[in-house]
């Protein structure tokens, strides 16, 4: 893997030799982001040496350089996902590059459906812990003892600090930001009703597909980590309703202003 980093990292930096302070996986809800960043340089990953490319239609699959309220940057445009058909380590692999490009912090956000019965949606939550039932491990294999130990504490994946920065920005503003737990199934069918109910019943408060893989490398990395889900079905099983991925799109559009302007004042503010 050491010859795939080095590859990598030497495309990068012959097209941009800045350090970045902090990393940006813009899932759903945080597309709008780019709009605002003032960008040095973009790279598609299909031209990344060893980079996996988005099969996804709504993730578009870009580095991005730049400068956000005043902090070095650089956000990936899109992400990738175990039911996308990549390994865990595939799927992990950007999160490690950034990690030797320089950033000290990853922000994320994904969108979700609401398991608890007291979120709307349209809501968004402040991810405090999570639950992972994926069927693999980004960490299974021989230890890569350069990025982390072999047995990395998760008792805390999500900061602390920036969650209740997180929560303070969010009354400040008037949006509804919970701070619940995540779970994390492979997909990429939903979930039947049973399911919302098993998933409900372990203490999930919202279900999605990606995000824990991400945050369990980073934190093998000693990488801070801030997560937020924006709510976009309810998944109420005695009146569950058939859902497209144009309605998630769709709410995802809506709440995306809100957490555009969140995650900009959390960099600007806290980072």
């Amino acid at each position: 893997m050491a010859d795939f980093y080095n590859e990598t990292l030497g495309y990068i930096r012959k097209q941009y030799s800045g350090t970045p302070e902090i990393g940006m996986v813009l899932g759903t809800g945080l597309g709008g982001l780019v709009e605002i960043i003032d960008i040095e340089k973009q790279l598609a990953y299909n031209f990344i040496p060893h980079f996996p490319i988005s099969t996804v239609e709504s993730h578009f699959g870009k580095l991005i350089f730049g400068n956000l309220a005043g902090k070095s940057i650089v956000a990936m445009q899109g992400r990738m996902h175990y039911y996308e058909g990549y390994s865990m380590q595939q799927i992990t692999y950007p999160i490690r590059i950034l990690k030797l490009l320089g950033i000290k912090t990853l922000l994320l956000s994904n969108a979700a459906g609401a398991l608890n019965p007291g979120y709307r949606k349209g809501d968004m939550m402040a991810i405090d812990d999570h639950i992972n039932l994926l069927p693999e491990n980004p960490l299974r294999g021989p230890n890569q003892e350069d990025f982390g130990p072999r047995f990395p504490d998760m008792s805390r994946p999500y900061d602390p600090q920036l969650i209740k920065a997180a929560l303070n920005i969010a009354q400040d503003e008037g949006y509804r930001l919970h701070r619940g737990v995540y779970c994390a199934v492979q997909g990429p069918n939903l979930e039947t009703r049973a399911e919302y109910r098993y998933l409900r019943t372990i203490g999930a408060d919202v279900v999605g597909m990606s995000t824990i893989p991400e945050v369990i490398v980073a934190r093998h990395m000693g990488l801070r980590t801030f997560a937020v889900s924006i709510l976009t079905d309810e998944c109420d099983p005695d009146h569950l309703q058939p859902v497209a991925l144009a309605d998630i799109l769709e709410a995802a559009k809506t709440i995306e202003p809100k957490l555009t302007r969140l995650m900009y004042r959390l960099v600007q503010e806290q980072l």
